[in-house]
C-alpha cells in the first residue's frame, strides 16, 4: 500500500511539474467581472479538451495546460459574444484578460466542444463523456468521477453532503423514493448529461417560497441513440457449486412515455434489494405534517430481524423484479407508477460476546444460526394534473406487503439451547392528495392531504430448556411440568393516520412573503397482544402472571391541530424566516376499562437564516423547537416480548418530550480551483425524554456477596426521563481535483449522552463514534486507472462501569483498466484490521475482480468475475444498546467465480 500511495504522489509531482498555469479575468465592455463564465483549452494538436474553468466570483479563472503546446481558447457566458482565441505555451506562466461584448447574432454560435461542468442557476450540469474513460458500466460508475458528488457503499447519491431525494431520466421519475436503483442499473454509454438540481422544488408555484436548501434531486440526460428506442442488456452466468446469475434490464424513453424493467436473479451474494431498502423506502412521499414541529412517527411493531452486515451472510438467494412506467395522456397530465419484488433466502452465522452493563450481571457468550425468508412487494401510483400555470392536481397510492420468517437456532452459555421462529405479514396503504393554486403573483395556496392505513401482525416464538437461568418461569407462571417451555406471542396493531394543511403565501415582492398555515393530525391506533405458552401436547395454554397481565387490548387517539405562521425576507447576502406555530395537543388511550387523557397548548418557535456569500457558497442555519410523542407500542401496559431475555410493560402516562434542534452547513462548489467542500454541526437537547427503567432478574439461591447474582432476563418499562438527552454530531468533506487526480478527505464524529435506570440505579450512557475517509483518484482516457485510500472508525462506549472501545481501520485500492479497445479489467481491495484497547480482535480482507471483452461495435460482451477471491471466513462488527455491548463475528460466503454472457440492445 505504502509504494502503491509513493507511485501516485510521484506521478502526480511529474504531471505538475510538466504544466504551466493559465489564468487572467473575465470581463464585460463596462468591467464588471463576470461569475461563472465559461473558459475552454483545447490542444490543436490532438483536437481534444484538455482543461476547462468557471470564473469566480470576481471574474478570475485558471487552467493548468501543458508547456510548449497551442491551444484553441474558447471564452463564453450566457447572453454574450463567444470569444475565439489561441495561445502558445512556453516554459512561463501565462496570464490574459478577457472582454466579453454583446452579442446580436448568438443562435449563429456554435461550440464544437461541451464544457465539462455548467452552473445554470441552481443547476450544475455535467457532461458525463468528460468525465467517462471506457471502464464504466452504470450509472453509480460514472457519479463517483463527478465533482461534488458522491456513492455510497449502498448506492445512494449524495450532492454535497445531501441525499438525493428523487432521480428522473428526462424528466420522468426513475422508481420515485430511491437512488439505489438508478445507480445500480442505468447503462453507463446511455448517459449523456446529469443534471443536479439544487434548491429544488417539483411544485413550480412553490420554488424559492420556502426553504428548499435541502432538496436535490438529479436528472439523466439519455443521449440521442437511446431515445425513441428500447435499449439495455441481459446478462447471464454461470459458475461452481451451481452459482447463477441472470440480469436482464430493458428501458424505453420517448416523449410521450417510459417503461424500465429491472430484474436480478442470484445466489452469489449481490442482494439488489434488502429489507432495510423496503422499509426506508418512501415512494416518493413526505408528510403533510413536516416542519410543523411536532414528531410523531408511527414506529414498526416487528421483534426485530437479525440484519445483514455490509450487506453479506454466510447464504443468500435473492430474486428481484421491477417495472416502473410514465404515462403522458395529453400535455397537462402525467401518470406514473412502479411495481417492485424482492423474495430473498438468507442464511447468517453469528458468535457474540456480551458484556452487561450492571456488573452484577454474568458476560454472555452466544452463537446463533439464522434462517430467514422474505417475500417484500411494493406498489405505487400516481397522477399530475397541470390544466395550466395556475393550477396542479397531484394524487397518489403507494403500497407495501410482505411476507417474513426467521428462524434461530440459539446457544446462550447461560440459558443453553434456544429455538426461536419470528414472522409477519405487514401491510401499509399510503395516500397522497395535494392541490396548488395560484390566484395571482401576490397569492398563492397550496392544499396537502395524507392518510395511513397500517396493519402489522408480528408473531414470536420461543422455545429452551427449563434453567435457572431463565426467570421468566415465575414472572408469567408457566407450566414447568414439560419437555421444553415453549413461549409464543400474537400481537396486531393497526394505524389509522390522516394528515392535512393548508398554506396561504402573500407575495410581498421579490425579497419577501408571508406564510400561513393551518393543518391537523389525527391517529387512531388498536393495539393487541397475547403471551401463551404451548404445551407438549400442543394444546394453548393462556397464561396469567401473578402481578401483571399478559393481554393487551389498546385503543390510542392523537390528534395535533395547529395555526403556523412564517415571514421570508431577503437583505442583501441573508435571507431570514423566522416562524412560530400554535399547537393544540390531544391523547387518550383507553385499556383496562378506563381511559387516560391529556390535552394541552404549545407555541413552538423556529428560524431559518441563509447567508448566500457568493453563487455557489452558502452557510445556513435553522433552529427548531419539537414536540416529540411517542405512538401506542410505548404505551400498552401489558406484558410483551421484545425477545426471549426481554420483556417490555407499558406506561399509559407517558408524557411528551421537548426537544430543541440545531443545525449549521456549509457548502461551497469552487470551479476556479476545483474544489468542494461541504460541513455540517448538529446539536439536539431532549427535554424530558421517554428512557426505560430496567429491572434484571434475580437468580434464585445465590449468595449476596456472589458478584454474578442476576440472569440476563430483564423487564423494562419506559418513563419520562428528569435528565435531557443531548447529542452533537459534525460531518464534512474536502475535495479537490488536479488535472486527472481526485483528492478528497473527511469524516463524521458523533457523541450522545442520554440516562436510563437498571435495577435501580442511575446509569449514564455515553457513546463517542468517529469514521475518517480520505482517497486519491485518477481519471485517466489511456491509461490504467487507481484509486486508495484509508477508512478508520473508532467507537467509545461509556455505560456507567463498563467501557469500551474498538477501532477498525481499513486502506483499500479499487483498479480499473480499459485496454486493446476491447478489454475491461476492475479489482476492488479492501483490508480490515479490528481490535480493542487490549488485542487485535480479528484482521480480514477482500478483494473482488472482473475482466470483460467486447470487441468494438459488438453487442456481445464476455466476462469473468470473482468475489471474496481470498476467501475471507467471517468479519466482525460492535454496537451498544441500553443494557449491554457487545461485539460480534459474523460469518460469510466463500469464493465465487462467476463467467458471464451479456448482450447489449
Amino acid at each position: 500500500m505504502k509504494n502503491i500511495l509513493l507511485l501516485l504522489l510521484c506521478f502526480t509531482a511529474q504531471a505538475t511539474i510538466a504544466q504551466i498555469k493559465f489564468e487572467g479575468v473575465v470581463k464585460d465592455t463596462v468591467g464588471k467581472p463576470l461569475e461563472l463564465a465559461n473558459v475552454i483549452a483545447l490542444n490543436k494538436t490532438t483536437n481534444t479538451l484538455e482543461s476547462y474553468g468557471i470564473t469566480n466570483n470576481e471574474g478570475r479563472f485558471r487552467l493548468a495546460l501543458k508547456k510548449n503546446t497551442t491551444y484553441a481558447i474558447k471564452v463564453s457566458f450566457i447572453g454574450l459574444a463567444t470569444i475565439n482565441d489561441s495561445i502558445t505555451t512556453k516554459e512561463a506562466d501565462v496570464t490574459k484578460d478577457f472582454v466579453l461584448k454583446a452579442d446580436n447574432e448568438l443562435q449563429a454560435v456554435e461550440l464544437t466542444y461541451e464544457m465539462p461542468v455548467t452552473i445554470k442557476g441552481d443547476t450544475i450540469v455535467y457532461n458525463a463523456d468528460s468525465f467517462k474513460n471506457g471502464s464504466e458500466k452504470k450509472l453509480g460508475d460514472v457519479l463517483k468521477k463527478l465533482p461534488g458528488v458522491e456513492v455510497d457503499d449502498e448506492g445512494e447519491i449524495k450532492v454535497e453532503g445531501k441525499d438525493v431525494t428523487k432521480v428522473m431520466v428526462e424528466g420522468k421519475d426513475f422508481f420515485d423514493g430511491d437512488s439505489k436503483l438508478a445507480t445500480k442499473n442505468i447503462p453507463a454509454d446511455a448517459i449523456d448529461k446529469v443534471e443536479v438540481l439544487k434548491n429544488s422544488n417539483e411544485v413550480s408555484q412553490l420554488k424559492g417560497l420556502g426553504n428548499d436548501q435541502d432538496n436535490v434531486m438529479i436528472n439523466i440526460k439519455l443521449k440521442e441513440g437511446k431515445k425513441n428506442f428500447w435499449f439495455g442488456e441481459i446478462t447471464g452466468g454461470l459458475g461452481p457449486e451451481e452459482r447463477y446469475v441472470a440480469n436482464p434490464r430493458l428501458f424505453y424513453y420517448s416523449p410521450k412515455y417510459s417503461v424500465n424493467i429491472i430484474t436480478d436473479f442470484n445466489n452469489i451474494g449481490s442482494i439488489p434489494f434488502t429489507r432495510r431498502d423496503y422499509f426506508k423506502f418512501s415512494g416518493g412521499f413526505r408528510g403533510a405534517g413536516r416542519n410543523t414541529g411536532t414528531n410523531f412517527n408511527v414506529a414498526s411493531s416487528d421483534i426485530g430481524f437479525l440484519t445483514l452486515r455490509n450487506n453479506r451472510a454466510k447464504a443468500i438467494d435473492s430474486k428481484f423484479g421491477a417495472a416502473n412506467f410514465s404515462y403522458s395522456p395529453k400535455k397537462t397530465w402525467d401518470i406514473s407508477g412502479f411495481a417492485i419484488y424482492s423474495g430473498s433466502r438468507t442464511e447468517l452465522q453469528e458468535n457474540s460476546i456480551n458484556n452487561y452493563i450492571d456488573e452484577s450481571t454474568p458476560d454472555e457468550i452466544t452463537t446463533t444460526t439464522t434462517r430467514q425468508k422474505s417475500d417484500l412487494g411494493l406498489f405505487k401510483l400516481s397522477s399530475s394534473y397541470k390544466p395550466n400555470a395556475n393550477n396542479q392536481l397531484d394524487y397518489d397510492v403507494f403500497s407495501k406487503v410482505s411476507q417474513q420468517t426467521e428462524t434461530q437456532d440459539f446457544f446462550s452459555s447461560l440459558l443453553g439451547n434456544i429455538d426461536e421462529r419470528q414472522s409477519q405479514n405487514p401491510f401499509s396503504l399510503n395516500q397522497n392528495l395535494n392541490y396548488y393554486y395560484t390566484l395571482n403573483d401576490n397569492h398563492i395556496f397550496a392544499f396537502e392531504a395524507q392518510h395511513l392505513l397500517q396493519n402489522e401482525d408480528p408473531f414470536y416464538n420461543a422455545r429452551l430448556a427449563q434453567s435457572e437461568q431463565f426467570r421468566f418461569t415465575d414472572v408469567l407462571d408457566l407450566n414447568t411440568a414439560q419437555s421444553f417451555l415453549d413461549i409464543a406471542q400474537d400481537k396486531r396493531v393497526e394505524t389509522n393516520k390522516l394528515d392535512a394543511r393548508l398554506d396561504y403565501w402573500y407575495v410581498l415582492n421579490q425579497k419577501s412573503n408571508i406564510n400561513i398555515m393551518a393543518g391537523t393530525t389525527l391517529s387512531t391506533q388498536e393495539f393487541n397482544s397475547e403471551i401463551f405458552q404451548l404445551l407438549d401436547s400442543g394444546s394453548k395454554l393462556p397464561l396469567a402472571a401473578p402481578q401483571q397481565t399478559v393481554i393487551n387490548d389498546v385503543t390510542y387517539n392523537f390528534s395535533d391541530t395547529y395555526l403556523g405562521l412564517h415571514y421570508k425576507i431577503k437583505s442583501g447576502k441573508f435571507t431570514f424566516t423566522p416562524g412560530i406555530t400554535a399547537h393544540a395537543y390531544s391523547t387518550k388511550n383507553t385499556q383496562f376499562d378506563s381511559e387516560f387523557k391529556e390535552t394541552f397548548t404549545r407555541f413552538l418557535p423556529d428560524m431559518n437564516i441563509l447567508v448566500q456569500l457568493k453563487n455557489s457558497e452558502t452557510i445556513n442555519f435553522n433552529y427548531q423547537m419539537q414536540t416529540d410523542f411517542t405512538d401506542v407500542n410505548n404505551l400498552a401496559e401489558g406484558l410483551v416480548f421484545n425477545n426471549y431475555n426481554s420483556l417490555f410493560r407499558g406506561n399509559r402516562q407517558l408524557e411528551n418530550a421537548l426537544s430543541h434542534n440545531l443545525n449549521l452547513s456549509y457548502f461551497s462548489f469552487n470551479l476556479f480551483n476545483y474544489t468542494n467542500i461541504f460541513a455540517f454541526v448538529n446539536y439536539n437537547k431532549r427535554v424530558d425524554p421517554i428512557r426505560n427503567r430496567s429491572q434484571f432478574l434475580t437468580i434464585p439461591g445465590a449468595n449476596p456477596g456472589d458478584p454474578d447474582i442476576l440472569s440476563t432476563n430483564s423487564v423494562s418499562t419506559p418513563f419520562n426521563s428528569n435528565f435531557a438527552d443531548e447529542t452533537f454530531s459534525a460531518n464534512g468533506r474536502f475535495e479537490r481535483t488536479f488535472g486527472k487526480i481526485k483528492a478528497s478527505v473527511g469524516g463524521t464524529v458523533s457523541l450522545s449522552k442520554f440516562t436510563q435506570e437498571i435495577n435501580g440505579n442511575r446509569s449514564v450512557n455515553e457513546s463517542f463514534t468517529q469514521s475518517y475517509q480520505t482517497r486519491v483518484s485518477t481519471n485517466f482516457r489511456n491509461a490504467p486507472n487507481i484509486e486508495v485510500g484509508y477508512n478508520l472508525s473508532i467507537n467509545e462506549y461509556d455505560q456507567g462501569n463498563n467501557s469500551n472501545r474498538f477501532i477498525t481501520s481499513s486502506p483499500f485500492v479499487n483498479v480499473d483498466a480499459y485496454f486493446l479497445k476491447s478489454f475491461i479489467f476492475t479489482a476492488d481491495y479492501s483490508y480490515f484490521n479490528y481490535k480493542n484497547e487490549e488485542r487485535t480482535i480479528n484482521s480480514y480482507n477482500f478483494l473482488k475482480a472482473e475482466l470483460s471483452y467486447q470487441k468494438k461495435d459488438s453487442q456481445w460482451e464476455y466476462s469473468v468475475s470473482g468475489t471474496n477471491l481470498l476467501n475471507t471466513k467471517s468479519l466482525n462488527q460492535d454496537n451498544s444498546n441500553n443494557f449491554l455491548t457487545s461485539t460480534s463475528e459474523y460469518f460469510i460466503q466463500p469464493r465465487y467465480l462467476i463467467f458471464g454472457i451479456k448482450y447489449n440492445l
